[in-house]
């Protein structure tokens, strides 16, 4: 598909609007900021330039950090793709979107993002990996789990479309528009999303609306070899040596689950697939200095809040474990960077303890929009406009279960503020706290140490009255299984449920029979 089309395919999704759906004409008044919001999948704070990492190339990274506010104590509120995604989108945490383990269909029946921005007038725009649609667990390269419809499953993004639910091979890759379609993006897959993007804002940077764009990367997410990036910035890395952190360890953690344990080649792989990690993160790097300076050039940096952070890190052998969906440091801490000019000071920083639900009211506010009464988050615009202090005091994290299986054993429950980080895990209540200032790599569990016995007893306290105020009542991975009908999410612990007969409507009308199970060209299974 050459850019002309994917312009005519746009405009068409823009003609197909649902905008009625979601709300009515709104009044005009001064214009709002846009928003830009760029995330990356499984870029740990810790291995950004700006963050300290000497083996990073990120110029555009830091240039940005420099000319914005630096949340640098920001987590995922649960480290892995989809339930980041889900909270993003509503403002709730885990336990309230039922959204507990990957490839479940989330409900659309939640006040969301997007349907509060299309509501107040904005022109939305949606890019690349979306993963809150299917639910065919090993199956991503169907049509049927690809391409999510036009309509409520797109949570209000209900102006131009292009994205896929599911992959992560880099070339060749597919997305949709708003027919069941696949479209191969020719080339390197987040240099075509970016060429999307600008291309976006270019055409809407002066229209009579403001925008918001949110460009979903699929890296550095693994595949890591070298098939899987752009070979400019493979070469870069060729013979560099990136070393393994202090914490790295080839003892499995028990506390693992099948997708977390190292595999049997971990050790012989592990530096290629750092330097191919770190060579996917500068190929991001490279694009989102692109995306800045179309911006800039449009002349409306001025009037766009731009954000760039990630969905959750990659532990990469830190104690024991691979992938992500875990407290320690290397998995939950997020680079997360507001840039506003005029708004927020340039090169300022705050140690408010974001968390993924804190991400939408703490933006809508800045934005000047109303924050649905149903979100849980925190709005933490105080922090990043006028540098207030004691806004937040806690990020907490959820970890429901498995990666993708009803499988039990490896819950837990964790907190962070800016000096420590608590956990604790359900089978047998073992509990881990570690001062992340004295102990960088989260070494030491304090929670063995006797002298720390009242700091024990005051996050154990804080985590168990949190979590009785927000109704999670820690169960085991299997019992959210209830929650759900063939891996649709139909009921939550605060009653939002899902109407499936409208869900079969809605995918007889958009994915005929005689394409849903065809594999999207030579797509493999991701």
């Amino acid at each position: 598909m050459n850019r002309r089309e994917f312009v005519s395919g746009l405009g068409a999704a823009v003609g197909a609007a649902s905008v009625a759906a979601h709300g009515a004409t709104v009044a005009k008044g001064p214009r709002k900021p846009n928003l830009i919001y760029v995330f990356a999948d499984q870029l740990r704070y810790q291995s950004c330039g700006y963050a300290g990492d000497e083996y990073a190339r990120t110029p555009n990274m830091d240039r940005l950090a420099a000319e914005s506010c630096n949340v640098h104590q920001a987590v995922s509120s649960t480290p892995v793709c989809a339930p980041y995604r889900a909270s993003l989108m509503t403002g709730k945490y885990q336990s309230s979107t039922g959204m507990v383990i990957n490839e479940i269909r989330l409900s659309p029946e939640h006040k969301c993002f997007g349907h509060v921005l299309t509501q107040s007038g904005y022109k939305t725009g949606y890019i690349g990996k979306w993963h809150l649609w299917a639910n065919q667990l090993g199956h991503h390269n169907l049509i049927k789990n690809g391409f999510t419809p036009p309509g409520p499953y797109r949570l209000g993004f209900d102006g131009e479309w292009a994205a896929y639910n599911f992959n992560h091979f880099y070339f060749h890759s597919p997305y949709f528009l708003n027919n069941a379609e696949p479209h191969i993006r020719q080339g390197y897959e987040p240099d075509g999303q970016t060429d999307m993007a600008i291309d976006y804002v270019k055409r809407h940077a002066h229209g009579d609306e403001p925008f918001a764009l949110f460009l979903s990367w699929g890296p550095p997410h693994y595949p890591w070899g070298l098939d899987n990036v752009d070979p400019k910035w493979s070469e870069q890395f060729r013979d560099v040596n990136i070393p393994l952190s202090p914490n790295y360890s080839t003892k499995e953690d028990p506390y693992c689950d099948a997708w977390q344990k190292l595999p049997k080649d971990f050790e012989k792989n592990i530096h290629d697939w750092m330097r191919t990690y770190y060579a996917q993160t500068a190929s991001l790097d490279a694009n989102l200095g692109r995306l800045m300076r179309a911006v800039e050039a449009a002349g409306i940096a001025d009037d766009t809040i731009f954000v760039f952070t990630s969905d959750h890190g990659e532990m990469f052998g830190s104690h024991g474990r691979q992938a992500k969906l875990i407290f320690y440091e290397e998995a939950a801490r997020i680079p997360f960077l507001v840039r506003w000019p005029k708004k927020i000071p340039k090169k300022s920083v705050t140690d408010v303890p974001l968390c993924t639900p804190d991400i939408m009211p703490t933006l809508l506010s800045m934005m000047g929009l109303s924050i649905p009464d149903t979100v849980e988050g925190q709005d933490l615009s105080a922090a990043l406009l006028h540098g207030k202090s004691g806004v937040k005091d806690v990020a907490h994290m959820q970890g429901m279960g498995a990666t993708a299986a009803w499988t039990d054993g490896s819950e837990w429950r964790a907190l962070r503020d800016n000096e420590y980080t608590y956990a604790v895990y359900r089978k047998d209540d073992k509990e881990l706290l570690f001062n992340n200032r004295r102990d960088p790599y989260q070494m030491m569990n304090l929670a063995e140490d006797r002298g720390s016995d009242a700091t024990l007893r005051h996050y154990r306290d804080v985590s168990q009255q949190w979590r009785k105020q927000q109704n999670d009542t820690f169960e085991v991975c299997s019992w959210y299984e209830r929650w759900t009908k063939d891996r649709n999410i139909v009921n939550t612990a605060k009653g939002v449920t899902q109407d499936l007969d409208a869900l079969h409507r809605i995918t007889a009308k958009y994915i005929p029979e005689s394409v849903a199970e065809k594999p999207v060209s030579q797509w493999p299974v991701g």
